[in-house]
């Protein structure tokens, strides 16, 4: 089977949207974090210590999605393992941060299925 240039490319969207979602997540995190200790800080608004833990929430399951995201992308470059090629570039879809790249990546891991081993 001749390789073509999708998987790789899709390894990498998937590995930049999953670069972001752990910036994205480690700040929501951080910021619920502060918001939990200093609830003050929202500038006259009264923030109750749920709404901080929901921040510090969504903060952990943009990490764990931006992870999978990374190693899905790097199995996908390798050409190795195709479900997890695939697991991490739904997980690149559903972060928050890259729409159009999990699109895009789900799309050529799946025409590309052929060329994993």
């Amino acid at each position: 089977m001749e390789e073509t240039w999708k998987p790789k490319v899709a390894g990498i969207l998937s590995i930049i949207d999953g670069i972001f979602g752990l910036v994205l997540g480690l700040a929501l995190l951080i910021m619920g974090g502060i918001l939990h200790s200093y609830p003050w800080l929202m500038w006259g608004y009264a923030l109750e210590l749920e709404t901080a833990a929901l921040i510090a929430f969504v903060g952990i399951i943009t990490i764990i999605l931006g992870i999978v995201a990374i190693v899905g992308g790097a199995f996908a470059i390798r050409r190795r393992i195709w479900g997890l090629a695939l697991a991490g570039a739904i997980c690149a879809f559903l972060a928050p941060t890259g729409f159009i790249l999990g699109i895009l990546s789900i799309i050529w891991v799946a025409m590309s299925k052929k060329e994993f081993v």
